[in-house]
């Protein structure tokens, strides 16, 4: 599994809520092993390489207390969520929420082509890779959107189940604070979110609450997030 970032939300007080949150990216399929897109049109399932990495995901999780698991409603999301949660003890009364809000960008007339053809495309329109839109795609921002709103219904449900105390619904994640890396701290927390989504829409959400120097996707990061009640998003 080539994308799992860790973060922990916390400040001190009584108005604040501590949680872990855990991003995976889904594993291997034949699409991503030819270097073709897959978007949302292509629900495709994952190569035998895929359920091992999903697999060795699921090892390497086994001992985190998942409190909560959300997931793309994309078969190879589900499929590397299920394998997760199969290792995970703590999963056994969890109840994953499949969310559309978590489908991977759409890449529009470009998918199912090569990789190498969306960056021709983008070359010929005389923009740069990550900005370019294929004709029918979802643009950057249009991303954000999703991935805000994704935020604000998984903080609410979270705030809901966990945070019994809070005066109103207003809760909002401000400027992260890099943690040291090599750390898991998000071991011994007493909320702890797992989601399982998609390579470009992880690189949307991450570059929505990480600072600049940590937004690369890497095979673990650790980053400190505050989360307080009475903020806006």
């Amino acid at each position: 599994m080539r994308r799992v970032c860790n973060f922990v939300d916390s400040l001190q007080g009584m108005k604040t809520l501590t949680f872990g949150l855990t991003f995976v990216r889904h594993g291997e399929t034949q699409f991503n092993q030819e270097g073709r897109l897959q978007g949302q049109a292509i629900d495709s399932a994952l190569s035998d390489v895929g359920l091992q990495q999903a697999e060795a995901a699921g090892r390497y999780l086994k001992d985190v207390k998942f409190t909560n698991v959300f997931v793309s409603d994309m078969l190879r999301a589900r499929q590397t969520a299920e394998i997760i949660m199969k290792h995970n003890s703590s999963c056994s009364c969890v109840q994953p929420v499949c969310e559309p809000l978590l489908k991977e960008k759409s890449f529009g007339t470009a998918e199912g082509q090569l990789l190498q053809e969306l960056r021709e495309m983008a070359r010929t329109a005389g923009q740069s890779f990550l900005d370019f839109t294929p004709p029918q795609g979802e643009t950057q921002e249009q991303v954000k959107q999703r991935v805000q709103e994704f935020w604000r219904k998984m903080l609410h449900q979270i705030g809901c189940e966990h945070w019994p105390n809070r005066s109103d619904d207003d809760v909002s994640v401000s400027t992260p604070v890099a943690a040291p890396h090599g750390e898991r701290e998000t071991d011994d927390v007493p909320v702890h979110a797992l989601v399982v989504g998609h390579g470009a829409y992880m690189r949307e959400s991450l570059c929505a609450h990480l600072e600049p120097g940590e937004r690369g996707l890497q095979s673990v990061c650790h980053t400190l997030l505050v989360c307080q009640q009475g903020r806006s998003c």
